[in-house]
């Protein structure tokens, strides 16, 4: 048969398009998982697993744990694009989304975030255990129904409140190799807890007027830029204090300190440059910054545990 006229079987699959519907299709649902939000979330975690305990955290914990709150937190995220896929479609931010564009029909979304939260449970409870299911399972419902749906719309201190959520990773690492929630925990979520908002609000500063476009109360659209830094300054300052307790309390020694204090004072730095002088492009790259400094701070705290 003359291969001339045969068409290839691949290139019959591309020709109708069918792996250009794939390919969009599983970026589609990548996207719903806020892959880089799950990242910083699953490093706390796992951060916190290993913080746990004096030397390596159980394999079978530190793999299915990590597993576990990864797969419930992207369906935290799926969720959380469903119920704000009306404000999202409003936003040049998450407009770009699979449900503003139209790629994935809000049906199949819930599907695919109802079978990510359900395996996500259901490894948590069957390999690593109950309480740390519970408290995941918590999580979901305060990042993707409480803060979401009410926090999100009804007051400016939404970040504030609904930081609690995004908070818990690490207390979640720790709770699934010890089973216990224990006061170093708390102290990894109270760090988390209060170097939300300084990071929130600067990127709301600089997306403002989406966001007052979408309806939604943030701090800047209600207060206005100008209180908004100050809080960010604030916070910034309370965060720094923050920082210091693992030293403090002899959770950590020298070795985070040393780099714990110039971290924060940099991020102290932006903040203050951003109340002095203000601009979109400054607000983006204190955001920027306080991620780095998150990660920063985690790896400090590793580094210190193990040294």
């Amino acid at each position: 048969m003359d291969s001339k006229l045969t068409p290839c079987p691949l290139k019959l699959f591309n020709s109708l398009g069918f792996a250009n519907s794939v390919q969009l299709s599983w970026k589609a649902y990548l996207s719903l998982c806020k892959p880089k939000v799950v990242a910083l979330i699953v490093f706390t975690a796992v951060i916190g697993m290993f913080l746990a305990v004096p030397g390596m955290p159980p394999w079978d914990k530190l793999i299915y744990g990590t597993l576990g709150i990864g797969l419930a937190s992207a369906s935290a995220a799926a969720i959380n694009q469903y119920l704000d896929r009306l404000a999202d479609a409003k936003m040049a931010r998450t407009q770009d989304r699979p449900l503003p564009q139209g790629q994935l029909s809000p049906v199949k979304v819930m599907a695919f975030a109802g079978t990510l939260g359900v395996a996500g449970m259901a490894m948590l409870v069957w390999r690593v255990n109950t309480l740390t299911a519970l408290l995941t399972f918590l999580s979901l419902i305060g990042y993707a129904v409480i803060y979401t749906v009410y926090l999100k719309r009804m007051t400016p201190q939404n970040i504030v409140i609904g930081g609690a959520a995004g908070a818990a990773p690490p207390v979640l690492g720790w709770c699934a190799v010890t089973g216990q929630v224990q006061p170093y925990a708390l102290l990894l979520f109270l760090i988390i807890f209060v170097w939300t908002p300084p990071h929130f609000w600067a990127l709301a500063i600089a997306k403002e007027k989406e966001y007052a476009n979408a309806g939604i109360p943030m701090l800047p659209v209600t207060h206005g830029a100008e209180f908004t830094r100050l809080q960010i300054v604030l916070y910034t300052v309370l965060l720094l204090v923050t920082s210091l307790l693992p030293y403090i309390t002899h959770m950590s020694g020298l070795i985070y300190l040393a780099g714990a204090l110039p971290l924060g004072l940099i991020f102290l730095g932006y903040a203050v440059m951003l109340k002095r002088k203000p601009s979109n492009a400054l607000a983006m790259k204190t955001f920027g910054y306080s991620i780095v400094y998150l990660m920063g701070i985690f790896v400090l705290l590793l580094v210190d545990h193990y040294l």
